[in-house]
């Protein structure tokens, strides 16, 4: 009854079905996990730091990752030139940022965050920076890039604003060498508003981490159809095959019967062909 599973098509469908099922569910587990890691990912990334958790010295929390985002870094150094980040809102206003540029010990250079002031960016409202060598102490933030949330990257902003607080857009504007990241105030000072630490890019619960559940669901339900394909075939390769044991299938038609070869013609024919070989030339 059932050796037509030993069949080369039969071989040749469950070969196929063996391979795709444990492919199908490594998939599917590694979608699920890199949803797994993105949640991971957010939920480190959103929460608190310790309030008592001490300032680190800059250089020894970079790279920024999702550890180090957000933690109090220090810096000593020297404020330089201070620009303007236009068109950045907190808690539901607009207004703008006043970023100070932190030549540090080291040489290199740190964007600073010194604070935030409501309306349209505007030079003589910000506050100037302390002069002679200060000590900062911020939330450490990675650089922007044109991705990032709230940022204006379309360009054409007056001299003396930033779109984007990134290495790649101040190096244009300091000699000296540039850390890739920045920090942002957490003490409020000359009247303006402390800018909070903001999660670092792709660490949220966003439109990538949904589309690896999704993918996690598809490629189960691929699973689930092969299985139900191949036990649609055998059954139906059972059906048939009981089917014509039982003489239900349906006779062949005569357009699908064979032709008769010369060596089995009839008699008749035969006898006809005979006489017709034999008859005078005249008749």
């Amino acid at each position: 009854m059932h050796r037509f599973l030993l069949t080369p098509r039969w071989w040749g469908i469950n070969v196929f079905v063996a391979l795709a099922i444990p492919f199908c569910l490594f998939m599917g587990t590694w979608q699920l996990g890199r949803f797994e890691d993105r949640v991971g990912s957010h939920r480190e990334a959103g929460s608190e730091r310790p309030a008592e958790e001490a300032a680190a010295p800059l250089d020894s929390l970079l790279p920024v990752d999702t550890k180090t985002s957000g933690r109090l870094a220090s810096a000593s150094g020297e404020y330089g030139q201070q620009l303007l980040v236009p068109e950045r809102d907190l808690d539901g206003k607009n207004g703008f940022y006043v970023l100070t540029l932190l030549r540090t010990d080291s040489g290199k250079t740190v964007p600073v965050v010194r604070g935030w002031l409501p309306g349209t960016a505007d030079a003589s409202k910000a506050p100037a920076p302390p002069a002679g060598r200060v000590e900062v102490t911020g939330a450490l933030q990675a650089s922007e890039n044109a991705g990032t949330k709230g940022v204006h990257a379309q360009g054409g902003l007056p001299p003396g604003q930033l779109g984007v607080i990134g290495s790649a857009t101040l190096v244009n504007l300091v000699q000296d060498p540039l850390y890739d990241a920045w920090l942002t105030v957490q003490t409020p000072s000359d009247g303006m508003v402390p800018v909070p630490a903001q999660a670092p890019s792709n660490t949220g619960l966003d439109l990538k981490a949904f589309q690896n559940l999704g993918y996690t669901g598809e490629w189960f339900v691929f699973v689930a159809f092969v299985l139900f394909m191949w036990w649609r075939l055998y059954r139906r390769e059972l059906e048939t095959q009981r089917d014509a044991e039982a003489g239900l299938l349906p006779a062949a038609s005569p357009a699908d019967a064979p032709a008769a070869s010369p060596k089995t013609a009839s008699p008749e024919t035969a006898s006809s062909k005979t006489a017709s070989a034999t008859a005078p030339a005249g008749e």
